[in-house]
């Protein structure tokens, strides 16, 4: 009976392979021309009421075709991106990608491999790109290492070997409430926010991450540090870890890593390095000492999708005792049982060292990245790009309504419109007022934060695209909307 309901079965793949092909090649060429020209479009638009009421069309009930979906795409999405593979894109910190790791993208979703274990070259590949972040990062060869979707994941993890090490009792199997004591952990002012979502989801509460002042460099004080663990151990409280800063988010400040390794060394405590930002630093023979004491660390997050310029999404956890890192999520069921031999072999799983089972292949755009630049060339790009905040910098400094509100310790750049004469309120409103239009304009994006009150345009250059007339373009039309909504007040608002 069941046989008689599919007399003809049904496949996914194409009916018609040429027509399907020359579409396909058709849109290939249309995104390579995409990455070629980038310069030559805004980089950013707002999506258009239109578009928006195309993209809440209900759900198709019968298949669409190839040619169809794909002019849909080519008329509603490819048009109004978020703009990060545009050169004068420097908002909040996003890398560009690159053509060849794009092409890696359609290479591993064809090849649709589940990067949980077993035997398959995948696995090896994602194998040797974590022997070659190591290798980076000064780590040792039999320390461990996984392959997740970006830095938020990796201190989530990181933070995990390190709870679960340092608790002193079996804590997978009886939870945080057997503990004898609270746990607490350290981290700057500064650090990002995804640390304090690791921490509310270890379930130790936003109250056990105390966070320690920063000096004038929006460094972490060493001295404040060592003060709140001593009156954490004096109120019967567990310190385990604290969390240091390669490149913090609003201006790039880099916490003194030694200093914070010696501390822990000294004081028992588990070392995590969040250096989503600027740890990559690190390949430059020029400003690689500015990271300095990275390599201490027991456990390092990473983001290569940001300042090694990946597509999306590409994060990496290092941790120092690989039997930490596999104590801490290692779980087999029968059914995920390893073998000595056939498919369910293969000497690594990941699955044993990390949240996910079903992972998809994100090792081979990263293997490709390595083996098309090699770690040279991409410290020369860290040192380019530390270069050209240097350049916007002077260019700030050097006109007179432009004010500099922070160091620029690695690749951000801090700045507002300031012409004089007006209150704090005033020039915040005006800069949030300037920034906006400097998005509709479509002529740059940078982002925007507070510091000490004040309101200022963010550019955080993680752009190999970049180039010096590209900040010289931002910094005109910066003064040029600012002297403009000082002459139009009405404009504000």
């Amino acid at each position: 009976m069941e046989n008689e309901r599919f007399p003809n079965e049904e496949s996914l793949d194409p009916e018609d392979w040429k027509a399907f092909r020359g579409l396909a090649h058709r849109m290939l060429d249309d995104m390579l021309d995409n990455q070629q020209h980038v310069r030559q479009r805004p980089v950013w638009q707002p999506v258009p009421p239109e578009v928006k009421a195309f993209l809440k069309q209900p759900l198709p009930l019968e298949p669409q075709p190839h040619e169809q979906v794909y002019e849909d795409f080519l008329h509603y999405v490819l048009p109004y991106p978020l703009g990060n593979p545009h050169p004068r894109f420097w908002g909040w910190v996003m890398g560009n990608g690159t053509p060849f790791a794009a092409m890696a993208e359609l290479l591993a979703a064809t090849m649709n491999p589940n990067m949980g274990g077993a035997e398959h070259a995948a696995n090896y590949v994602e194998a040797q790109v974590i022997d070659w972040l190591k290798e980076m990062f000064g780590y040792p060869a039999g320390a461990s290492g996984l392959l997740v979707s970006g830095a938020s994941m990796a201190n989530l993890v990181g933070l995990t070997v390190a709870r679960n090490t340092l608790a002193g009792y079996d804590i997978r199997t009886q939870g945080l409430r057997a503990g004898p004591r609270q746990m607490v952990l350290y981290a700057s002012q500064e650090v990002h926010s995804c640390v304090h979502k690791a921490v509310e989801l270890l379930g130790l509460g936003r109250d056990a991450l105390r966070l320690i002042r920063v000096n004038e460099a929006y460094e972490m004080d060493l001295d404040a540090l060592q003060q709140a663990i001593a009156a954490d151990r004096s109120a019967g409280l567990q310190p385990f870890c604290v969390v240091g800063t390669s490149g913090t988010v609003n201006t790039g400040a880099i916490d003194d890593l030694q200093g914070i390794a010696e501390i822990c060394r000294n004081e028992g405590l588990w070392f995590h390095v969040d250096g989503a930002i600027g740890a990559v630093a690190i390949l430059s023979p020029e400003v690689g000492s500015c990271v300095e004491g990275v390599h201490l660390c027991d456990s390092l997050a990473l983001d290569l999708h940001k300042w090694m310029y990946m597509p999306f999404e590409a994060g990496c956890v290092l941790v120092r005792s690989e039997k930490d890192h596999r104590m801490a999520f290692s779980l087999t069921p029968e059914y995920l049982a390893h073998a000595d031999r056939g498919l369910a072999s293969g000497p690594v799983w990941f699955s044993d060292y990390g949240v996910q089972l079903s992972r998809n292949f994100r090792a081979l755009k990263v293997w490709f990245s390595i083996k098309e630049n090699g770690s040279l060339k991409f410290g020369r790009m860290v040192e380019q790009n530390i270069s050209q905040a240097q350049y916007l910098a002077k260019l700030v400094d050097d006109t007179t309504v432009l004010e500099r509100i922070a160091p620029v310790s690695l690749n951000i750049v801090c700045f507002r419109f300031n012409p004089g004469g007006k209150s704090n309120e005033e020039l915040n409103e005006i800069n949030q007022e300037l920034l906006i239009q400097l998005h509709e304009s479509g002529i740059a994006a940078p982002s925007y934060t507070t510091l000490d009150g004040n309101y200022v345009l963010r550019v955080a250059i993680t752009n190999h695209r970049s180039k010096k007339e590209d900040f010289v373009l931002l910094v005109r039309t910066v003064v040029e909307i600012g002297l403009q909504l000082i002459d139009h007040p009405k404009m504000i608002g």
